[in-house]
This record gives structure tokens, C-alpha cells and sequence, in this order.
């Protein structure tokens, strides 16, 4: 079975790019199994000093799998419950890696898409990109990636997003602190590069415990964190099998408008 992932290695550069273009990289169990895996796995080559991460195509990733969230639909609580936990983890390891990290957003992101793009480091996106949390069009929130992205973008605007469901533009969504820079698609590469000079320009002992030093200050601690992660599973498991999650799951898939939508 072919890798969800194309990773690379190369003068201390860690790249990592989610290789499903044929559905705008959305990810599934398996994707986010294999992308904590390969995280894990550069962060414990002594030769890698910095992690890229980005898509292939078009988009960044469009966040759930489609035939993933119809499987879950169908699934249990403490299935969902299992499920959300491993998504967790991911997003856990990314915000926690002790390699500085670069969010290459070279198109589109959505829900769990934009929470990639909240536990990097640094973000830096093409201007014709997208951005939504769109989660409550589905009866359902946000939960797992939530604490990374009111970090992100702060508990106000979180507040908008959240509830709007709103997509919104990278200008956007640099003015509100989910990305560092957007520039043209051209200057993409150029401006990533940038950042990994600057990076290569520090000791590297010094970004770990400058990410350290940061979650210190800033995140509550691990035992906290683990709570937290354990109650944003428990939240979002009983939301997918809830009435209205149930209806909302349904209606995106059937490609038809929810019954709290009314009438076109």
C-alpha cells in the first residue's frame, strides 16, 4: 500500500508532504497515524535540524477524509472516542516537536488542515489560499485542534470562526495570526527559505528550549494538557454519534442542506 506521505531528507531539512492531492490531501486514520510516525522519526535524526511540512497539488489538506467521516458516522462512541484520541496525538507531536517547524501552506486548508497549520512554528502561505473551520456546518466542532488554534489566532476571533464556520482568505488569516506571511505562489519556495536560513542562522539547542520555554510560559502543563485532549475526544466522539451530528454528517454526504438549514 503506497504512503500517504513523500518525505525527504536533505542538508538538515526535514520535508514532509502529505501526498494525496487527488483529494486535497484530507487525511484519514491512516494519514495520521503515518504523519505522527514520520514527525517522531525526524525528530530523532540527529542529521535533521528543521521540519517542513506541506502539501502536494493544490491544496494543503481539506482536513477530514470523506469516505474516513463516513466510516465514522457509522462507528461507536468509544470508536469515535479511539479515533479522536489519535488525532489528538498527532497534533500534540507536532506542537511539542522539539525541531523547529515550517508550515509550507501552498493551498487550501480546512478544519484539521488549519490545525497543522496552528502547531507549526512558522506559517507561511500562498495568497490564493483558503482557510475555514467548518466544522459546525456538520453539527460539530473543532474540539481536537481547538487548543492550537485559539493559541494561534486568540480565544476572540476563535470565537468567530468557530461559530461563523466562515472561509475566509490568507490575508486573512495572516492578519488574524494564523499565518506569519502570505505571498505569490512563486515566491513561496523563496520565502520558506528565508525562514530556514534564519533558523540555520541559531543554535539549535537554543530553538529547542525557546519552544520549551514558550510552552512553559504559555500552556498548561502536561498533565493538563492530557485532560485536555482526553475531554476534546470525549466532546467530539458524542457530537459524531449525537442527533444532530448525525444529521449533519448525513446531509454533507448526501450533498443535501441540514434540517436546521431550512430551504435554500
Amino acid at each position: 500500500m503506497a504512503s500517504s506521505l513523500k518525505i525527504t531528507r536533505k542538508e538538515g531539512i526535514g520535508r514532509v508532504a502529505l501526498a494525496r492531492p487527488d483529494v486535497h490531501n484530507a487525511f484519514d486514520d491512516r494519514l495520521i497515524v503515518e504523519l505522527t510516525e514520520a514527525l517522531r522519526a525526524l525528530e530523532d535524526d540527529s542529521r535533521v535540524r528543521i521540519v517542513v511540512l506541506t502539501g502536494e497539488g493544490a491544496s494543503f489538506s481539506a482536513g477530514a477524509d470523506l469516505g474516513w467521516m463516513r466510516r465514522m458516522a457509522q462507528a461507536s462512541e468509544k470508536e469515535n472516542r479511539k479515533d479522536a484520541r489519535q488525532l489528538a496525538k498527532l497534533m500534540r507531536t507536532l506542537d511539542h516537536l522539539d525541531k523547529p517547524t515550517i508550515a509550507r501552506v501552498n493551498g487550501a486548508a480546512f478544519g484539521g488542515g488549519v490545525g497543522l497549520i496552528a502547531c507549526c512554528d512558522i506559517a507561511i502561505g500562498v495568497e490564493g489560499a483558503r482557510f475555514g473551520l467548518t466544522e459546525a456546518r456538520l453539527g460539530l466542532v473543532p474540539a481536537v485542534i481547538s487548543p492550537y488554534v485559539i493559541d494561534a489566532i486568540g480565544a476572540r476571533q476563535a470565537r468567530h470562526r468557530f461559530l461563523t464556520a466562515e472561509i475566509f482568505d490568507a490575508a486573512e488569516a495572516m492578519r488574524i495570526g494564523l499565518l506569519h506571511r502570505c505571498v505569490p505562489e512563486k515566491q513561496l519556495d523563496a520565502a520558506v527559505q528565508v525562514e530556514i536560513e534564519r533558523l540555520r542562522a541559531v543554535g539549535p539547542v537554543a530553538v529547542m528550549e525557546a519552544k520549551r520555554l514558550v510552552h512553559r510560559i504559555s500552556k498548561p502543563d502536561a498533565k493538563t494538557r492530557r485532560s485536555v485532549d482526553e475531554e476534546n475526544a470525549d466532546l467530539i466522539a458524542r457530537l459524531r454519534v449525537s442527533a444532530e451530528g448525525q444529521e449533519g454528517l448525513n446531509a454533507f454526504l448526501g450533498k443535501r442542506r441540514p434540517n436546521w438549514a431550512g430551504k435554500a
